[in-house]
């Protein structure tokens, strides 16, 4: 059995906002699973895809193949990550069956204070005006956990990762249907407000268009002079002093990033968080993530259930998964923040009787409604939070020729962060991912905002292990709070309904944050709608933009997938 990366031995008042994403098309276009004998990677766009694969060919591992792809994400879709925002990563070293996280997070600012986001009279800002501009700056995370990844198991020179990325940047990409879109429909104000993000996405007052070259010399510059320098000139160096200085000087909102703040950044390097589903062990980040906590438990919980009796995306096994979610959330809501600062309950949150117990509160017949989060001793009160979290986010899955795999979601949070751009790309602005209101009912917030403080995160990305501790799976998902469900239904797909990798992607997606039952438009699964309702649901019909990318592992083969609501592609030999 896996265990040696396991910590975990044992397989209101929050604010509810609609996420706010392009519609996707109706229905769901099915892809065909890729089929690889050596290695693989599934990104969000055939740039990136491509730039992670010619690593892999030149003999790189999974850590390089992974830097190359952020790299080159960072330029051709800058509306979902970037080297100015964190990311979470999951890496499998395959020779000595060891898994370990880098938590590359974005943190808060020293002079970051409790009242940033709350108005004259003590009542937090509406959201999107909390979204632009500097004061929603985090210290940028993911360059650092890709570099101390590196330098522990990278196996090509540091340099030699960024050529694709400097020559698309220097010699122009062709500019993506999604990313025209999002510029076109202006989903974040920002980049027409702001003069440097404008300019760019914006040339001649235009939005730029799908189909064009767009050419980023700025970026080129910043990259050339990392893959010289390594990371200390991001945090140290020039281009630290451009970041502090756009965050500081913001035309909207300006924020208190400083150099300290960038010198000081440290990423973090951590034991996974496991639990056993079935004969498989499911592993993922611990908090301040709360992904992993809450996969885990809506798997675990709906074991006694046993969804493998039921077709995939049966009525009443999208139900009951439906009320395990409640159950995750209501516990993620209380309890889940950056451990450094509040008491995280991990091993209680996991413990099989425990969420024995919370599964046995599930009906296969009615909605329970609000679901509250399970009390535990010597947990001091806390509040729910009212944090929103958008979908603009990017998974990266890699296998590589060894058998090592990276599992990395990765972010900028609100679609082109903070609108804050800098030296060719955007800053995060994944400070509003904390609670904007500090005190509910004069009770903390565990997830408040706090100095040196990492947000919480509902980035889940994940690895699946057999009882051997061979790796089964790979997955992972952008899209907010909703990243929960897409990935734990995804597995749920694989391992229940024995779908492959791609198929379990396309299923028609269902969330629930304890709020509304949604089902994805346009899809078969909306025909539920009546059903559901008569069951108690309160229930929506709207887009559902996952953007999953998932890779499965067999002694012979590798099958990989990409969702077709987004522009991902799988390369593999």
């Amino acid at each position: 059995m896996f265990t040696t990366a396991c910590t975990v031995e044992q397989s209101s008042n929050s604010v509810v906002r609609e996420d706010r994403e392009p519609e996707a098309a109706t229905g769901i276009q099915k892809s065909k699973a890729v089929v690889g004998k050596k290695y693989m990677v599934a990104a969000a766009n055939p740039y990136a895809s491509e730039a992670g694969f010619n690593i892999l060919a030149k003999g790189g591992n999974a850590i390089d193949a992974a830097i190359a792809v952020q790299l080159v994400l960072t330029l051709v879709e800058p509306q979902s990550s970037g080297i100015g925002g964190g990311a979470f990563i999951l890496h499998f070293n395959n020779s000595d069956k060891q898994l370990t996280t880098f938590d590359g997070r974005e943190v808060a600012p020293e002079h970051a204070s409790q009242d940033q986001f709350l108005d004259a009279q003590g009542n937090p800002v509406r959201w999107i005006d909390a979204v632009v501009g500097g004061r929603s700056v985090g210290v940028p995370g993911v360059l650092k956990a890709l570099e101390d990844a590196h330098q522990k198991h990278g196996k090509l020179p540091w340099s030699e990762l960024f050529d694709d990325a400097i020559n698309l940047a220097e010699q122009g990409f062709i500019v993506s249907p999604r990313m025209a879109k999002l510029v076109a429909m202006a989903f974040n104000p920002g980049i027409q407000k702001l003069p440097a993000a404008s300019n760019y996405f914006f040339p001649n007052g235009q939005a730029v268009t799908a189909g064009t070259l767009l050419k980023n010399p700025e970026l080129a510059k910043v990259y050339k002079a990392i893959a010289k320098q390594g990371t200390k000139v991001f945090y140290q160096g020039w281009i630290a002093n451009s970041i502090v200085h756009a965050a500081q000087n913001s035309a909207i909102a300006p924020g208190r990033l400083s150099l300290s703040d960038m010198a000081n950044y440290r990423a973090t390097e951590s034991k996974a968080i496991c639990g056993a589903y079935k004969l498989y062990e499911v592993c993922g980040m611990p908090p301040p993530s709360s992904g992993g906590v809450a996969v885990i438990q809506i798997l675990k919980q709906l074991e006694q259930h046993n969804l493998a009796q039921y077709p995939a995306n049966d009525a009443k096994a999208l139900h009951l998964f439906t009320q395990s979610s409640r159950l995750a959330f209501a516990d993620r809501a209380k309890y889940i923040a950056d451990p450094d600062f509040v008491s995280v309950p991990v091993e209680q949150l996991l413990a099989t009787d425990y969420l024995t117990q919370r599964g046995q509160l599930i009906s296969s017949k009615f909605d329970m409604g609000r679901a509250v989060a399970g009390e535990f001793e010597n947990i001091a009160k806390l509040a729910n939070d009212n944090a929103i979290e958008m979908p603009s986010t990017s998974h990266i899955s890699i296998v590589d020729g060894e058998g090592n795999a990276i599992s990395m979601t990765t972010s900028v949070e609100m679609a082109f962060g903070s609108a804050v751009f800098v030296e060719g790309f955007l800053l995060n602005n994944q400070l509003t991912d904390f609670s904007l209101a500090p005190m509910v009912n004069g009770s903390p917030v565990a997830n408040r905002l706090e100095p040196f403080k990492r947000p919480r995160s509902s980035m889940a990305p994940t690895m699946v292990f057999n009882q051997d501790g061979s790796l089964r799976l790979v997955v992972g998902s952008p899209g907010g709070s909703r990243i929960i469900n897409y990935v734990a239904q995804t597995v749920v797909g694989v391992l229940d309904w024995q779908l492959d990798i791609q198929s379990a992607i396309d299923l028609p997606k269902v969330t629930n944050r304890n709020d509304a039952t949604t089902l994805e438009k346009g899809t078969d699964i909306a025909a539920y709608k009546l059903q559901l309702e008569s069951m108690g649901h309160k229930v929506s019909v709207r887009d559902l933009n996952s953007g999953i990318h998932g890779i499965e592992v067999f002694t012979d083969k590798l099958i990989g997938g990409a969702d077709p609501r987004r522009e991902g592609k799988v390369f593999s030999q």
